[in-house]
């Protein structure tokens, strides 16, 4: 007896694809959420002085300021408290000159910060830049000859600097003079002075960018006479920019910071696909003081805005962002997740 054939399924033509399925509630858009930000991943900029009980803010980034040793720590308290990553160190000192032989003082303002930081016992981790312009007389990132920044006789002056932060309790030191060599300089310097446990934060694609101006403010740092062009990148030049990470991480680089950030998205990408080390990007002042401004104007909403902002930096690759905005970001996060 032959089988019955059973009637034919009926098979439903697809309809028009639905992506917006998952976008329907807040529920299911948090479940499928791609890029998610943690308090853990930001790092504040602090800029310190010396006395003490000293605020001074700073007019073009709001809520800013210079902080005496002191107040520094008061503020990294409550960093702390908010889950921030950490802080890195900017130091601003009470006398400059040619050589900005006040960077590696271990007097001076960002070694007496880290030995505060670290007698506080606070859970961030503490990052110092080095640089020399903050403590040089005519603002530039190195020692001048003939009225051009010397490279080679740079480097041996930022090595200096980093082993005296390394000395004042410094976990990560980040060398920002965009100098030839200033890695490797620097991991040789550390490791003779037996911090071979010191991580290096390669500045490794800065570009000579027009956003750095409230960060000159808060510094002090603006050239007296040129500019960075000689030194630091064209921001034009993204095949240079991945050759200055591959230079850096030969030379011992930790991590691989991209600055300014949002200008460098399509680094990030391109450094992520490229490179197994940690990636940074530091989301400069110029970036948040215009967020600032247009916020002030009611033009955008701050809060949306800076978390727009963070996560297209995270989006695109980097695990770590330095930011202005890292108490508040990381404060709006935690009432996100008490809601």
């Amino acid at each position: 007896m032959g089988r019955i054939a059973a009637p034919a399924a009926r098979i439903k033509t697809p309809g028009p694809e639905r992506p917006r399925r998952l976008r329907r509630t807040a529920a299911l858009r948090s479940l499928v959420k791609g890029t998610r930000l943690a308090a853990g991943q930001f790092v504040m900029p602090l800029f310190v002085v010396g006395g003490r009980n000293s605020v001074e803010q700073i007019g073009s980034l709001p809520g800013h300021a210079r902080l005496s040793v002191d107040r520094a720590v008061d503020k990294a308290r409550e960093l702390a408290q908010l889950g921030v990553g950490g802080v890195l160190l900017f130091g601003i000192p009470e006398r400059k000159d040619e050589e900005g032989s006040g960077a590696a003082d271990p007097g001076g303002p960002v070694p007496a910060a880290l030995r505060a930081l670290k007698d506080a016992g606070l859970p961030l981790v503490l990052a110092a830049d080095v640089c020399l312009c903050e403590y040089t007389s005519h603002g530039h990132c190195g020692v001048i000859v003939n009225g051009d920044v010397d490279n080679d006789a740079t480097l041996p002056l930022l090595g200096e600097a980093a082993v005296a932060y390394a000395d004042a309790g410094a976990d990560i030191v980040g060398p920002s003079g965009m100098m030839d060599g200033q890695v490797a300089a620097l991991r040789g310097a550390l490791d003779g002075a037996g911090h071979d446990g010191t991580a290096i934060m390669a500045y490794a694609s800065k570009a000579a960018s027009a956003f750095y101006g409230p960060f000159r403010e808060a510094a002090g740092s603006t050239p007296a006479f040129g500019d960075r062009r000689s030194y630091q990148m064209d921001y034009a030049n993204a095949r240079e920019a991945i050759r200055e990470m591959e230079l850096d991480v030969r030379e011992g680089a930790d991590i691989l910071m991209v600055k300014p950030a949002l200008t460098s998205l399509d680094l990030l990408v391109r450094a992520r696909e490229r490179f197994d080390v940690p990636l940074a990007a530091y989301h400069v002042s110029g970036e948040v003081a215009m967020l600032e401004a247009a916020a002030e104007k009611g033009w955008i909403d701050r809060k949306s805005a800076a978390l727009e902002e963070l996560t297209a930096i995270v989006r695109a690759g980097a695990g770590i962002v330095i930011t202005y905005l890292a108490a508040d970001a990381a404060r709006w996060l935690q009432e996100d997740a008490a809601r």
